[in-house]
């Protein structure tokens, strides 16, 4: 395998790539960054100290092992439960929202940095560590997790999605689909996969994980169990009753100060604004920070005049209603982008968290709402960020004497230089010349037909436009007869570009991992393991 480092394939001048770059002003505002060795240790200190103002760890194995057991049975997941319901372990997390057939190839990234970096920390710090990711089952953005790209038969990028049930706009995980949305959904993405040896095997195991008509989020957890369980990666779901039903206590710290968690957003908001950084996700005025489940949904609070309510007045709550659903129905409530983060390190040991570029923008604002909780923020790891480069793709970046990177940043261009070396006649010179020689030639006129009479200068103006449009379209013509002549060579830039830069996105955020593994097998997944671990991230091309 080979590796090459990509630099400046971030914003140099993004908060994530400021601080993955260990920039003092930003590192300031995590107090922290994974670079320094004394940092974890730090951090490894601060969790012993704080150990009970968490979550009981045997009640969070409990809700662990019960949600382990609607998914692949795995004894390395069972061993780290067991490490986490002991007094010692920690935990390294990441979380990301589910995606249907598993998603994204981000998501297998980001368990990957979750997975590496626990390992990093058990060597590092002589103590379990344990590999924790975090399912957003909570949120009610369906469309985030309905789809995943696959590159169909003709090699571009194909959407394979689950249309959202009519009704209200609930958690994704409180979003029931029927055994014929997931037959369809698994018919259409048999007909996009290229045929392989392994495309059966794939097929047949997403089968069997949606028999019993899961929610999408409990069909990925149960995918991302078979590709990551014998790593003892532990899965979570936010909105599992068992996890939530011991999350009253810190939901009523959340409600009870509110204020105060409010007014410490504005204070980190500040913060990152005074580093010249824009607010990746700025907190409404008067926003609560928690949603209610509710009979029209998903529903984001409000506070008004002491009370909790929404936006449209659908929902109306005294504080002390609210506090008593904390205390009586915690699974009524939910933290939004900006708490859960302060419910992670609640329930869990946390001594890092796996964070993307735009989650490591928004958790700027939140050092002065951690110490407003008496809790420290947890080491930031940038998740690390790949291109996987098919060795077909190799073949055809050499036969055309480009580099990778150069076709991600600017494939449409290298395309029409090569094609425009392939014109032996020079056609766009020899057009050129023509609308030169024209204009030369046809200036005079225009101005002895002004001399004549005004209108037939206008006449004249209309008729040069004429004349060039008919240029045009000859050279246009001329120039599809060329592209037709290296139609094959054309496809393959095109084939570069779609599998390195799809729909001119990353990689990582367009095409799902299902697609690889349906070409290269269960063994594709081994390849990442290969991958030496880098603390501070960043973005590498993947030469297996």
């Amino acid at each position: 395998m080979n590796l090459t480092t990509l630099e400046g394939s971030s914003s140099l001048s993004s908060l994530a790539e400021r601080y993955r770059k260990g920039e003092a002003g930003v590192c300031g505002l995590f107090g922290s960054h994974p670079s320094h060795p004394s940092d974890w240790r730090l951090r490894a200190e601060a969790l012993d100290r704080t150990e009970a103002g968490r979550m009981d760890r045997s009640r969070l194995a409990g809700a662990l092992r019960a949600y382990q057991r609607r998914l692949k049975p795995s004894a390395e997941v069972d061993r780290s439960i067991d490490e986490l319901a002991s007094g010692n372990a920690l935990a390294v997390v990441g979380g990301q929202q589910a995606g249907l057939f598993g998603g994204a190839l981000l998501i297998v990234y980001k368990a990957l940095t979750v997975i590496q970096a626990a390992k990093y920390a058990r060597e590092l710090l002589q103590r379990p560590v344990v590999p924790v990711f975090w399912i957003a089952g909570e949120d009610h953005d369906y469309d985030e997790a309905n789809h995943v790209y696959v590159a169909g038969q003709d090699g571009a990028p194909k959407r394979i999605r689950i249309e959202r049930p009519e009704g209200p706009r609930n958690a994704v995980s409180r979003t029931p689909l029927t055994r014929q949305q997931w037959n369809e959904a698994i018919e259409e993405l048999a007909a996009e996969l290229p045929d392989t040896e392994h495309k059966p095997f794939w097929i047949e195991k997403i089968r069997s994980h949606t028999e019993d008509e899961p929610t999408l989020t409990l069909a990925f957890a149960r995918l991302l169990s078979e590709w990551f369980g014998s790593e003892g990666l532990v899965l979570l779901d936010a909105d599992d009753p068992e996890l939530r039903s011991q999350e009253g206590a810190f939901f009523r710290r959340l409600i009870e100060r509110n204020d105060e968690l409010e007014s410490s957003l504005k204070e980190g908001e500040m913060q990152v604004r005074e580093l010249g950084l824009p607010i990746q996700a700025e907190a409404a005025k008067g926003c609560a920070n928690l949603f209610v489940h509710g009979d029209s949904g998903r529903l984001l609070l409000y506070k008004k005049d002491g009370n909790y309510g929404d936006r449209k007045d659908e929902l109306s709550l005294t504080c002390d209603e609210l506090l008593e659903m904390a205390e009586r129905s915690p699974d009524r409530l939910s933290n939004n982008a900006l708490t859960r983060p302060l419910m992670q390190e609640y329930a869990l040991p946390v001594l890092a968290t796996v964070l993307g570029p735009s989650e490591l923008a928004y958790w700027g604002v939140l050092g002065p709402a951690f110490a407003s909780f008496g809790m420290s923020l947890p080491l930031l790891l940038p998740r690390q960020s790949f291109t996987f480069v098919d060795p077909g793709i190799v073949k055809l970046l050499e036969k055309y004497e480009v580099d990778a990177e150069s076709v991600m940043e600017d494939g449409a261009k290298l395309k029409a230089d090569w094609l425009a070396r392939q014109d032996d006649w020079r056609l766009e010179d020899r057009f050129g010349d023509v609308r030169r020689q024209f204009a030369d030639l046809y200036a005079p006129l225009l101005e002895t037909l002004a001399a004549v009479q005004p209108d037939l200068k206008r006449l004249g103006e209309n008729n040069r436009e004429r004349i060039l449009d008919q240029i045009a379209y000859l050279e246009k013509r001329a120039t599809d007869v060329l592209a037709k002549r290296h139609e094959s060579a054309l496809k393959q830039w095109d084939q570069m570009s779609a599998a390195l830069q799809p729909q001119g996105k990353p990689q990582e955020r367009v095409l799902g991992a299902i697609h690889f593994l349906n070409r290269y097998g269960p063994e594709w997944l081994e390849v990442w393991k290969e991958v030496p671990y880098d603390v501070t991230g960043g973005h590498r091309l993947v030469f297996p």
